[in-house]
């Protein structure tokens, strides 16, 4: 389905994350190519109505509400962002999905395959463009890495070694969240281990089985909040009491793919002193490229073009000629540099566009991706569960 008239966006979750997607909408209509509808910033929706409230006065939407059936029922708004805990994903996806409504949910999809089954069906039913927001995807050195990979000298991956730690949870005070709960495979793994796994596949193709997995929870149990914090912030007090953490802190695994390749990965949230730190390694048969999200605007890259005294690897700086930075940026020069809070408008812009009948940009993968995805981590959680045996992914 196409719109050509004007494209009403919301975002349900006024949270970290939440905020991204709704600065992603608002600058997404000064990028790239003419022909995208007026995108009107309509509505944010967020249990907590102080969130709510100061994230449409920050980002310019309309109106703040507390019930996303409210942005369901609402008959100017076309596409809305998911950007909520996961276990309510799928009953917000589906009642969005049933008035007619554009849907792009953060990933992970949904807490189970069943689940997110059933919304890739609600989808297939509504004829509307359903999308999983997998936004490293984005990325523009990412891309050019890929580029190498299908057109370039780098040819086909071998080896993808991929980690991705983060240190929200080092602390054994950090409040109880959402993020806590929900039992095995529910935490890192899924939380960012997601990722990874499909950038793994973005490169290497589809994961035919894991093996080795293991899962740990290093913290035990965390304090109680007395209050609501945004995204990953200890900016809350907590209370003496304290609640048993239900999933890991830590997973490892390996894996093949069905072109050949393996993959070895290694996803953590209490790794101190690295907030943010994705990184990976691509090793290819006519080359090498590396990538960490520190210095997101370049990569790194090695190939057998040159003499062997002066061979070995090169930093390449991001610029125009790359994926995604042409009219992507208000200043779009060579060097300018981004980071990633850009991957969300260019993410924004994908989907809009996909909504118009526009093809200026990759499509959103879509929510079947994010069911797949979901089937790699549910064979992780088996292989672990299992003392690390194989275990194919169906």
């Amino acid at each position: 389905m196409t719109t050509t008239q004007s494209i009403g966006v919301a975002v349900i979750g006024a949270g970290m994350a939440g905020r991204a997607h709704l600065a992603g909408y608002r600058a997404a209509p000064t990028q790239y190519g003419a022909g995208l509808p007026e995108v009107r910033l309509v509505a944010v929706a967020d249990a907590h109505e102080p969130f709510a409230r100061d994230a449409a006065r920050r980002y310019g939407y309309q109106r703040a509400e507390t019930d996303w059936r409210a942005i369901a029922e609402a008959p100017d708004i076309d596409a809305v962002s998911v950007v909520v805990a996961n276990h309510l994903h799928r009953e917000i996806v589906e009642g969005l999905l049933a008035t007619g409504k554009h849907v792009l949910c953060e990933k992970p999809l949904a807490p189970t395959v069943a689940d997110a089954q059933a919304m890739v069906e609600a989808a297939e039913q509504s004829g509307r463009v359903a999308a999983t927001g997998f936004t490293l995807r984005r990325s523009p050195a990412i891309n050019a890495i890929r580029q190498q990979v299908a057109e370039g000298p780098l040819g086909r991956v071998q080896h993808f070694n991929g980690h991705y730690w983060c240190d929200y949870g080092h602390h054994p005070d950090a409040p109880m969240s959402w993020r806590y709960r929900g039992g095995t495979g529910t935490g890192a793994l899924s939380d960012i281990g997601s990722h990874l796994v499909d950038l793994g596949e973005f490169f290497c193709g589809p994961v035919r089985s894991v093996r080795g997995a293991v899962l740990s929870t290093q913290v035990p149990d965390r304090p109680v909040p007395l209050g609501t914090a945004v995204g990953h912030s200890a900016d809350v007090q907590v209370s003496a009491e304290r609640e048993p953490v239900e999933n890991e802190d830590i997973a490892t695994f390996t894996a093949t793919f069905d072109s050949g390749a393996v993959g070895t990965f290694s996803v953590s949230r209490v790794a101190c002193g690295l907030a943010n730190s994705l990184g990976f390694e691509v090793f290819a048969e006519g080359g090498a490229a590396t990538f960490d999200m520190a210095r997101p605007a370049e990569f790194t890259f090695a190939d057998s073009s040159l003499p062997a005294a002066t061979s070995g690897y090169r930093s390449v700086v991001v610029g125009p000629q790359h994926p995604y930075i042409a009219s992507g940026l208000p200043m779009d020069f060579p060097s300018v540099g981004h980071g990633q809070n850009d991957f969300f408008a260019w993410q924004a812009r994908a989907f809009l566009e996909q909504i118009a009948g526009l093809n200026h940009l990759p499509h959103c993968p879509t929510l079947a991706d994010g069911l797949h995805n979901l089937r790699v981590l549910d064979a992780i959680v088996s292989s672990a569960t299992a003392d690390g045996k194989s275990v194919a992914v169906q």
